[in-house]
């Protein structure tokens, strides 16, 4: 695996990891932090699949985007696609006045995002 390709899996790790924390904590646990670490595991797996393929990685935090781009080369990843509608969905507008997340969309998203890195860790042979 390329070094570049190994720092955006520790960096997606990290993130995992702290949404993973955050959600096992008992009292006043931030789901909206849940949510959003999810989605940026979820997006740096995917930009550490991008980079092993040798393909740009363009600078957006948009999910479907980044799929897109690798499905040409991996098209069973195409099963993915609602796990990243839905961390696309809840990531941004939950870091914002006017939403919050509850247990059950931070449940989702850690689903979502497990489903995502499971598949990217697998395509890398991790």
């Amino acid at each position: 695996m390329k070094p570049e390709t190994t720092e955006w899996v520790q960096k997606a790790e990290g993130d995992m990891n702290t949404a993973q924390r955050e959600f096992a904590v008992q009292e006043e646990p931030n789901h909206d932090a849940v949510c959003f670490h999810a989605q940026q595991c979820a997006e740096k797996y995917l930009k550490a699949k991008l980079i092993e393929e040798g393909l740009p990685v363009m600078r957006t935090h948009d999910l479907e985007i980044l799929l897109d781009q690798l499905l040409p080369f991996e098209a069973g990843l195409a099963d993915l696609l609602q796990a990243v509608r839905i961390l696309s969905a809840m990531a941004v507008e939950v870091r914002y006045p006017g939403m919050a997340a509850d247990e059950d969309d931070a449940a989702e998203a850690l689903r979502s995002s497990e489903k995502i890195r499971n598949a990217i860790r697998s395509s890398l042979n991790l």
